[in-house]
């Protein structure tokens, strides 16, 4: 057997498409890595309550979280990069003046605006139409009734000014993008949405430096484990930093090219095996 390696893999665009449904080589890939005495992360700009069941079942050693706000070893919390009160504060202040809508990311809680319920509402039932379940035989990690999401952001209620380590602001401005970033930096690391049927007024903020990549170095300490055994796949901006730590950064196929400059190599895409290939060459399994 190889030496042991961990992996870290992007859930939206690398371990499912955007209509939730996963390839089932992927599953197989990282229940044979980890049967093989690998280990395999979950590394996602979801909040850990927004990772499905559906997920989790697949069977992973633990989970980043938040685009680098948490990380847990199995189910213990081993790493909160949490904002200060009053950073959360100027955030929602901004938010709520220049008109956004934005949800913000706790550990086990979201805390949505008004109007983002609709939104994830009319975005789910047009995708639907769209693409129509029948167009795949692959299995989806959501209920086809009601989709979790949808029921989570219709959940309105006080937001929270603690324990936040990110949020998401969705706005139909294209300019909203630049005027955040102008806004909230340098104290904020704020990246173009990767969510990307919210368009490109949408964006994710965390606290500056705060961002997959440095989590993973902060949990491969913890864990003892040089990077250089370490192999991280993803597809969207919030995956850039991780790729770059890790000793083999992987883009997916369905990558943005502004992705693949920053990876080592590129694999196939979410649906056609991309996750299963990248660990056959590199023999995880």
């Amino acid at each position: 057997m190889t030496s042991q390696r961990i992996a870290f893999l992007d859930v939206d665009g690398t371990l499912i498409d955007s209509g939730e449904t996963i390839a089932p080589s992927s599953i197989e890939a990282v229940r044979t890595a980890r049967a093989n005495g690998h280990l395999v992360y979950l590394s996602t700009g979801r909040a850990s309550v927004e990772i499905y069941s559906a997920i989790r079942d697949i069977g992973f050693d633990g989970a980043i979280s938040a685009g680098g706000g948490f990380a847990e070893v199995g189910d213990e919390l081993v790493i909160a990069r949490t904002m200060p009160e009053a950073a959360v504060a100027r955030m929602v202040d901004f938010y709520e003046e220049s008109g956004y809508d934005f949800y913000l990311q706790s550990l086990n809680q979201l805390f949505p605006s008004p109007g983002v319920g609709a939104r994830f509402t009319s975005y789910h039932a047009d995708n639907r139409k769209r693409r129509g379940y029948a167009s795949t035989n692959f299995p989806s990690v959501t209920d086809r009734h009601e989709h979790p999401k949808v029921k989570a952001f219709a959940n309105v209620r006080p937001l929270s000014y603690t324990g936040i380590a990110k949020s998401v602001f969705l706005a139909a401005d294209s300019t909203a993008y630049d005027r955040v970033a102008e806004a909230l930096s340098p104290d904020f690391h704020v990246i173009t949405g990767t969510i990307p049927h919210m368009g490109g007024g949408s964006g994710e903020v965390t606290l500056g430096g705060v961002n997959k990549g440095s989590t993973i170095v902060q949990l491969l300490g913890h864990l003892g484990i040089d990077a250089a055994a370490a192999i991280g796949i993803g597809d969207s901006t919030n995956d850039i930093e991780m790729l770059q730590v890790c000793g083999v950064g992987i883009a997916m196929g369905n990558a943005t090219d502004a992705v693949k400059a920053h990876a080592d190599e590129v694999t196939t895409a979410v649906l056609d095996d991309g996750v299963w290939n990248a660990f056959r060459r590199h023999g995880l399994i």
